[in-house]
């Protein structure tokens, strides 16, 4: 069917073209686009980047981060800029999402609970992890806490 395609001898469906998407990772603007269109190059200008709480809504707010790749599209990974808030370690929410998180702190120290698991991350550590597990962050120094958070 694929080879059909290519050759011009046969028009996909929308249903058909939803699947060839979902196997390739793209979504279904990709075959609506002009190519020379799409971002191959894409920066997030500090300027342009917009401030997002942990928890939209209110309470408590672990950390503020935003999104260092908003305006690419065909995006295979996020990347986000993270600054760790002081709260109390009782008012931390774990949370959980689909794939795997890197994380890389910047600046500071902050404690990484991962299940029941708690790492301290000092200036300069990384760390991977499957983020299909519940996990949370709380600032552990008194001076400023950042770091990239990059999930896949």
């Amino acid at each position: 069917m694929l080879s059909k395609l290519e050759r011009g001898k046969l028009f996909p469906t929308l249903p058909t073209l939803l699947r060839i998407a979902m196997v390739f990772g793209v979504g279904l603007e990709y075959f609506f686009t002009d190519e020379r269109k799409r971002h191959v190059v894409a920066i997030a200008r500090k300027k342009e980047r917009l401030r997002f709480p942990d928890s939209p809504g209110g309470g408590s707010i672990a950390y503020n981060f935003e999104s260092l790749n908003f305006n690419a599209t065909e995006r295979k990974l996020n990347a986000f800029y993270a600054e760790f808030e002081p709260i109390s370690s009782e008012k931390v929410k774990p949370h959980q999402h689909p794939g795997v998180e890197l994380l890389y702190l910047i600046s500071g120290n902050l404690e990484l609970t991962i299940g029941s698991e708690t790492f301290n991350l000092e200036t300069g550590d990384a760390v991977y992890f499957d983020s299909g597990v519940r996990h949370s962050y709380h600032r552990a120094s008194k001076g400023p806490c950042a770091g990239v958070i990059v999930t896949a």
